[in-house]
């Protein structure tokens, strides 16, 4: 669907009162326009309704005009600068951006991301959590969850074989 039949229908979800549909609405024209920022500027209005100030900070990140409540929410809720990196899910280069302070504010968090990494970093290649990274513990303990979970499988397995075995020549 084009980009101003969705913004219509946008529109129309919200003045019925849709606020969910609208939003998932925005999130897509987000994804498929992410240099967009009169979308991201939409998409944080729509969850100023919902009362999330750190997700209307993300999407407000930058605007020049951005509430320092909402940014300040939205850095807490990404604390480091690959987590920023992941949510703001820009693509391309900054140079792509249309204002000289969103340039600045998406320059700032990628060399933020670069030298905390050690390497440089881009848009297009975002680096996922390390170990290390806060939020983690639960991947690497869902990750022993899962691997004990396939061994115990495989125990069962061989054990179902062999008595399979014993059954047929014992």
């Amino acid at each position: 669907m084009p980009l101003t039949a969705t913004l219509a229908r946008v529109d129309a979800d919200l003045a019925a009162g849709r606020v969910p549909m609208a939003r998932q609405r925005l999130r897509g024209l987000v994804s498929s326009y992410p240099n967009d920022l009169t979308l991201r500027r939409r998409l944080a209005e729509v969850y100023r309704l919902y009362g999330e100030p750190a997700e209307a900070g993300r999407w407000m990140y930058l605007e020049e005009d951005r509430d320092a409540a909402e940014t300040s929410a939205f850095e807490a809720r990404h604390r480091t600068p690959r987590e920023r990196m992941r949510a703001l899910a820009w693509s391309g280069p900054e140079s792509l951006a249309p204002s000289e302070f969103a340039v600045e504010q998406l320059t700032a968090v990628r060399t933020a991301c670069s030298e905390s990494l050690g390497r440089p970093v881009d848009w297009d290649s975002t680096p996922s959590a390390p170990d290390d990274e806060p939020g983690s513990a639960m991947g690497k303990f869902s990750g022993f969850l899962a691997g004990t979970g396939c061994l115990i499988a495989l125990l069962a397995m061989v054990g179902i074989w062999l008595n399979g075995l014993i059954a047929l020549f014992g």
